[in-house]
């Protein structure tokens, strides 16, 4: 994964304190600290929560990129009250 990443420009790369992310993550860039992931965290536990597609050990699974990325915009417009059809 962080071949696919590192050509971003990153100021900051917020992670927990797990060890293995001091093999490949800059330490001039690296943040240790749960304060600075748990917004993240708590996305993805929405998301898994509504979503059986973000579910571990679930049959239902995304057949494309497109219909994955629908279903996040959805299920955030929803939360955030802001789907037309609701109005």
């Amino acid at each position: 994964m962080w071949e696919k990443i590192k050509e971003f420009k990153m100021s900051k790369i917020a992670t927990d304190h797990w060890s293995p992310y001091d093999n490949f993550v800059p330490e001039e860039n690296h943040v240790r600290s749960k304060a600075e992931t748990f917004t993240v965290e708590g996305y993805n536990s929405i998301f898994r929560h509504f979503l059986a597609r973000m579910r571990r050990k679930s049959k239902c699974y995304s057949k494309s990129m497109e219909m994955l990325e629908l279903s996040f915009l959805l299920l955030m417009k929803y939360r955030n009250n802001t789907l037309s059809i609701f109005s």
